[in-house]
């Protein structure tokens, strides 16, 4: 990888700003001053600017946990985007989030350089898991949780049968409910289809990751190795 580009993706600036940091003769590598910004960086070497060693990976996969009001979305000019959230030393070209959550929808969301993850992770036909947390309007009765569980019949589709888990000591108004689709604004309108409401939503799981529960609304961190390992095992 040139030089300029490899700095540029490490956020020492724009590709302009890093070919003039090239040029003013802060830069090394191996130890070795280099001046030319197209310069081959070879994996492993090392890299210094200003005589501070120069680091990171490349690409990065990160685990968010969404806060209300933000959008899912790359870049927004009126509104504020999930990447708004990511500060700049983390940031890489090409990250972007898999998948979406609306914008008052709250919980964990993947983001990612990785473009082919992004797909596995969303195909149908890998039909990944993705567990929500929804507050209800009103009481969860057997007959919507049995519709539920059988799919029900929306204006576009038939969902799929869907796992439903009613949390404790909530008078049946919060539950836990695991779909394999993940269709525009779904549960909120399988809950509508059997008279019922979603009033708030959380996604605490998707395939092998899980929401932390320390984790702050807006906060995020980078995917542990057991993580990405889970991950890599998808539509193998």
């Amino acid at each position: 990888m040139r030089l300029d580009k490899y700095l540029s993706h490490l956020q020492f600036g724009s590709r302009k700003e890093v070919k003039t940091l090239v040029r003013d003769k802060r830069v090394r590598v191996a130890g070795e001053l280099v001046t030319d910004p197209g310069y081959n960086i070879l994996p492993g070497v090392a890299v210094e600017v200003n005589d501070a060693q120069a680091d990171g990976p490349l690409e990065v996969d990160y685990l968010m946990n969404k806060p209300a009001g933000v959008i899912t979305a790359t870049e927004d000019p009126a509104q504020p985007t999930v990447l708004d959230l990511i500060r700049p030393h983390d940031y890489r070209p090409g990250l972007y989030p898999v998948g979406r959550l609306d914008k008052d929808t709250t919980g964990l969301l993947l983001l990612t350089t990785d473009g082919n993850l992004g797909h596995r992770l969303l195909a149908p036909h890998h039909h990944v898991a993705k567990t929500y947390t929804a507050t209800l309007a009103k009481a969860l009765t057997d007959e919507m949780k049995r519709q539920l569980e059988q799919g029900v019949v929306l204006k576009d589709f038939t969902t799929a049968p869907a796992e439903v888990t009613v949390v404790p000591a909530t008078d049946n108004k919060v539950i836990q409910m695991t779909i394999t689709e993940g269709k525009y604004h779904q549960i909120k309108r399988m809950l509508l289809a059997v008279d019922n409401e979603v009033v708030a939503l959380t996604r605490i799981a998707m395939g092998p990751l899980h929401l932390p529960e320390n984790m702050a609304a807006g906060d995020y961190r980078a995917l542990t190795d057991e993580e990405r390992a889970k991950l890599a095992q998808i539509a193998k």
